[in-house]
């Protein structure tokens, strides 16, 4: 089968219900070995004996994603039993939505915490193995409330906007090592939505429609540093981008001119998706540079 990926090895986080579960039994259906994470046993014994019952290879791991040592251990089990982890899709998270006014700094933190310091930790355990076997595909879990903002959800925005930044970088870091890393930004019909969407869009949103998105950020011709929006069954690419921007030169004045050309720095024609981060700082010296040479 073309792009398959049978015989594959994955660990989902926060698989246990909802979207992760879609993941982990699309990824089982594919011939995919998977270990399913969640926090309670339960709820991964439940997702693993699916995966099982379809004919698929799974085992069961309870741990938070923000227990290092809980996570470390599960990577190792892995290791130990299949010999390799080629596939890590972080979608464990959870919501503690209010209005900036009315969150508590515990409410933010602790957003944080389980979605992005908790990709950031299974990332590091899976990191080396796969380094060492020179191939990984690593998922993180964004959203459309990072990417363009949603009212009442700061904690949760900056946490998913902050992972678009981590897959960057380390899709740059991981890249001669055959690691590609990926966003997936999902809209789905799950216990974190339930509040959040009306029912007729629940009805449509399934979480089974967004998983699809993942067999492309997991095969063996995946590509990196990309941002897939997902849900329904429609697919998009969403970009990072840079405008053609302006030279304005320094001085008290600066100010001034930047408000004055305001659109002319906004003007979207011809705007570029980066490469890389330091692309703004050369384009910016060019073009100081380039002023200068002609005075």
């Amino acid at each position: 089968m073309k792009h398959s990926i049978n015989g594959r090895v994955a660990i989902v986080t926060g698989a246990g219900s909802g979207l992760g579960r879609e993941h982990a039994l699309f990824l089982g259906r594919r011939g995919v070995r998977v270990v399913v994470n969640d926090l309670t046993l339960n709820a991964c014994e439940a997702v693993a004996d699916e995966i099982k019952a379809a004919g698929g290879v799974a085992i069961p791991f309870a741990a938070s994603v923000t227990d290092a040592t809980a996570t470390n251990t599960m990577v190792s089990r892995t290791l130990a039993d299949w010999g390799r982890v080629d596939i890590l899709v972080n979608n464990a998270g959870i919501l503690r939505d209010k209005t900036f006014a009315k969150m508590t700094l515990d409410d933010f933190r602790q957003v944080v915490e389980v979605h992005l310091m908790g990709s950031v930790i299974c990332t590091k355990a899976v990191w080396e193995p796969m380094r060492e076997q020179r191939h990984g595909r690593i998922v993180m879990t964004t959203s459309s409330s990072g990417l363009f903002g949603n009212f009442g959800q700061s904690n949760y925005g900056a946490a998913k906007m902050a992972l678009v930044g981590l897959m960057q970088t380390l899709g740059l870091e991981g890249e001669k090592y055959g690691i590609r890393v990926n966003c997936l930004a999902p809209t789905a019909a799950t216990q974190m939505t339930a509040n959040v969407l009306p029912d007729a869009s629940l009805r449509v949103l399934d979480p089974a429609r967004v998983s699809p998105a993942l067999l492309h950020l997991v095969c063996d011709d995946a590509p990196s540093r990309a941002i897939v929006c997902a849900g329904g069954g429609h697919f998009a690419r969403a970009n990072v981008t840079l405008t053609q921007g302006r030279y304005l030169g320094a001085g008290e004045e600066s100010g001034e001119r930047v408000i004055e050309q305001w659109q002319e720095i906004s003007d979207r024609s011809g705007e570029i998706v980066p490469t890389y981060g330091f692309m703004q700082a050369e384009r910016e010296v060019a073009s100081a540079s380039a002023v200068a040479v002609e005075q």
